[in-house]
């Protein structure tokens, strides 16, 4: 453990220790880390570049899917090069302000992935119970406007995080016991007061987790209640099964954050490297799961991706 020796210095540049507990079998853990994010670069590219060029897919729907698929992009390559230069290479140096853009990255996208999900929950509500209105309602630039406010929500949420770490100072260690620059894992190095580090985190996780979870529970409710008065079972299954994959994603993205945060705020026997992997696996299977549970769930992408998949074939076969 690198120590500061009791100098203060403002700006470090810190050691992301990686994943305590496991650096024996860090060759053997860069497998499934390298495959997640190859398939998360796959099956996230392979849908945004079919909704792209596919006319029949740019809908309010489509539109939504691609700011979730963009954001897990994103937030995926923000942790995953670093993570397997630590695994692969022990490269676990990162520069201060560098660790200050992961975690701004990181945290805010994480907030944006969060009120797509609620937007995506208010689409299936306007479709379910205002189909008439689905079109008129969710113009393309009442959604411009919806993701103009989930941009700015997300920056203006998580901007005070690297304000709020540049103000510590640093005097014991620069070890970050974190295989990424989580913002309280950062916090932790300093050796002044981060109370309000704490206080604001916390404000955070809750006003994004909670308020969103309502919204979305909101959502649902009006639409099952709605589905509850359609008259045949044809009609209560063809309703529901326009959500089935967005509550799919919603398990998806909520299940490993609330085991992540009970464990890092309870758990405290749990191993360090648990609570590590439950903060990796938070951001990572979602991002790789989502153009999956999309694309077997959803009959327009499914469909159009058969189509490439035969093209190839006959192209091959002649």
């Amino acid at each position: 453990m690198l120590s500061l020796n009791g100098t203060i210095i403002n700006h470090p540049n810190f050691i992301l220790l990686g994943i305590p507990g496991l650096q024996e079998v860090y060759l053997w853990l860069s497998v499934p880390m390298c495959s997640i994010y190859l398939a998360t670069l796959l099956g996230n590219g392979l849908v945004l570049f079919l909704i792209m060029t596919e006319k029949k897919l740019h809908k309010p729907m489509y539109l939504f899917l691609s700011m979730l698929l963009t954001l897990g992009l994103i937030s995926s390559t923000a942790v995953m090069p670093k993570l397997l230069c630590i695994l692969w290479f022990n490269l676990r140096e990162i520069a201060f302000d560098n660790c200050l853009i992961q975690m701004f990255i990181i945290h805010s996208f994480s907030a944006m992935r969060s009120a797509v999900l609620v937007a995506m929950a208010f689409d299936r509500f306007i479709a379910i119970c205002n189909p008439l209105r689905y079109a008129s309602i969710l113009s393309n630039k009442i959604i411009a406007e919806i993701g103009l406010i989930v941009l700015v929500r997300g920056v203006a949420l998580i901007m005070p995080f690297p304000l709020l770490i540049q103000r510590l100072n640093f005097c014991r260690t620069n070890v970050i016991f974190h295989s990424y620059c989580e913002h309280i894992a950062v916090a932790k190095v300093a050796c002044t007061d981060i109370s309000i580090n704490n206080l604001y985190g916390l404000v955070v996780a809750l006003l994004v987790s909670v308020f969103d979870l309502v919204c979305i529970a909101l959502s649902y409710f009006l639409i099952f209640r709605a589905v509850l008065k359609l008259q045949s079972k044809e009609a209560h299954y063809k309703a529901l099964n326009t959500c089935a994959a967005h509550i799919c994603v919603i398990l998806i993205a909520y299940v490993p954050f609330l085991f992540s945060l009970l464990t890092h705020r309870f758990g405290h026997n749990v191993p360090l490297y648990i609570h590590i992997l439950l903060a990796n696996f938070y951001l990572l299977i979602p991002a790789m799961l989502n153009p999956i549970v999309y694309g077997m769930k959803t009959k327009e992408i499914w469909d159009r991706i058969l189509k490439i998949v035969l093209k190839r074939k006959v192209h091959f076969d002649n």
